[in-house]
């Protein structure tokens, strides 16, 4: 069996041939993620279709194995939506006028991927290999709030998270401790067990020798303690009832990220915005690297393929052996091609999501001063959805914090505004929460990522049925053109997705160009 055919097969069976190859022993393991293929490619010539971290890092690793890359960026800038906004940085939104930042220098927040979590270890080996330092990225933070709109008793007011989590947690705990202790529940457990249960309950949501909860500590403290008599005075429990018909407990609010396997802690950042990812992998294939080159047709050959572009020079068309596309799929669908109708189709129906952030800029670090927020998530049920706060340069003067960061029909809504009302938008809501927004803002910087010209979305969102019959399509080469990208991954969202895609595509290509045999490792039977 060639190589070509297996890695073929093995993209289909396995959402990607590298890890196909790691299954069958075909690559060494390694914790640092060393990437072993072995073999020339004697510079065949490879063109890569976007500058993102799928584009640079398939550039990257291919380079090392003597191949000719040239990367088409149409933007005048790399790393796709692995983008700190800064001073000076420029943005075109479809039905807007470019707009440039106007933060003070040294301020920045990251537009796109913010967080790292610690099991992508492919991206934390990128982080090593390429000098990228990280740091502890703030992810959860029991001390920031929960904000419901609503006509609820708890409704329009800020409430922390630790109060929300630990008053519900007690709660849940003491009806089901209620319920074990009167066999209430079919449990199958012996005495002893039912004992053990109920110690756990009692421990678990902070419950008193009756199985009642009571505030404690654990929720925090109205008055904090202190030195002589000042022990500390905790504030009352809210009501379960209360929780409730304010909307606490809605899907809004209760999605604890330290139950998220993606966000557990430990999370990390790159250390200076997460644009340091994407600029140390520029300064890697810079010498292979065209910006504002816009891909306009991508064509099949008998024998290779064509690439139409243009800059602002004109047109220009480039003939290479093997092509990489990771443009978006809502861009690529507007790029003339001879795909086969399967392809074409998978990339129409595909779909993205809406999701949008704003970036404020304050005089003082309120929320540090005021609030005592260091890192973490305010949730809302309006259009905000989420507040960041940085988890960098903590007790500095000045600060950014992403105002709103939303998704699907808000973020719909929000992007159909313009720049100067999604400010206006982020100020009022916000404003609900923190007053200190009034006093201390300076200036602000919006993206919608579904109105970004060169994106025109989020990232890939699946259905079961999009995910069975389009998915593995584009998993496929159509003749000489490969797909890669976070959309090709079950790492949608994360740019760990765009750098395994880049490796499985790597890895194929190599393999088809070499020719070089591959068997299965023997079996018995």
């Amino acid at each position: 069996m060639t190589r070509r055919n297996f890695l073929s097969k093995g993209a289909m069976l396995a959402g990607g041939t590298y890890p196909t190859m790691m299954a069958l022993g075909m690559l060494k393991p390694a914790p640092a993620h060393a990437f072993n293929l072995t073999g020339s490619g004697n510079g065949k010539h490879i063109i890569i279709l976007g500058g993102g971290l799928a584009g640079m890092t398939s550039a990257y690793e291919l380079t090392k194995l003597g191949y000719k890359c040239t990367i088409l960026e149409a933007r005048e800038r790399a790393g796709g939506r692995c983008w700190s906004i800064r001073n000076g940085s420029t943005h075109t939104e479809v039905g807007q006028a470019p707009v440039t930042a106007q933060f003070d220098d040294g301020l920045y927040f990251n537009a796109g991927p913010s967080r790292i979590p610690h099991h992508h270890e492919l991206t934390l080996h990128y982080c090593k290999e390429l000098g990228v330092p990280i740091q502890v990225y703030n992810n959860v933070n029991e001390g920031a709030y929960y904000f419901a709109e609503g006509k609820g008793p708890l409704s329009n007011k800020k409430i922390r998270a630790r109060e929300v989590h630990n008053d519900v947690r007690g709660y849940m705990a003491e009806l089901l401790s209620k319920s074990i202790d009167k066999n209430s529940l079919d449990t199958a457990l012996t005495k002893e067990d039912t004992q053990k249960i109920l110690e756990y309950l009692a421990a678990e949501g902070g419950l008193d020798i009756d199985k009642l909860y009571k505030a404690s500590a654990r929720r925090g403290y109205i008055e904090s303690p202190g030195p002589g008599d000042k022990a500390g005075k905790i504030g009352d429990a809210n009501k379960l009832a209360d929780i409730i018909q304010s909307g606490l407990m809605d899907p809004d609010f209760y999605n604890v990220a330290e139950y998220t396997y993606e966000l557990q802690m430990t999370m990390f950042q790159a250390v200076g915005g997460m644009d340091q990812i994407a600029k140390a992998l520029q300064k890697q294939v810079v010498p292979y690297l065209k910006l504002g080159a816009e891909v306009t047709s991508i064509t099949n050959l008998p024998e290779g393929v064509k690439i139409t572009y243009k800059d602002a020079s004109g047109e220009h068309v480039l003939q290479g052996d093997i092509c990489i596309c990771t443009l978006p799929l809502p861009v690529l669908s507007n790029v003339n091609n001879n795909f086969s109708g399967d392809v074409s189709r998978a990339i129409d129906y595909i779909s993205y999501n809406q999701t949008g952030k704003i970036g404020l800029q304050f005089k003082r670090r309120f929320w540090e001063e005021d609030d005592h927020i260091y890192g973490g998530i305010t949730h809302t049920n309006n259009e905000l959805t989420q507040i960041f706060y940085p988890s960098y340069d903590y007790l500095s003067k000045k600060g950014i914090l992403i105002g709103y960061y939303n998704f699907n029909e808000k973020a719909l809504q929000t992007g159909e505004l313009n720049y100067a009302d999604r400010e206006k938008l982020a100020l009022q809501k916000g404003r609900l929460i923190h007053p200190q927004y009034d006093a201390e803002f300076e200036r602000s910087f919006s993206v919608s990522w579904h109105k970004a010209k060169y994106n025109l979305g989020g990232w890939a969102v699946y259905g079961s049925e999009s995910r069975k019959n389009q998915y593995p399509v584009l998993l496929k080469p159509d003749k000489q053109v490969y797909f890669a990208g976070e959309h090709l991954t079950y790492l949608n969202a994360w740019m760990a997705g765009a750098f395994e895609s880049a490796r499985s595509v790597v890895t194929a290509i190599h393999g088809r160009l070499t020719e070089q045999r591959v068997t299965y490792p023997a079996t018995k039977g």
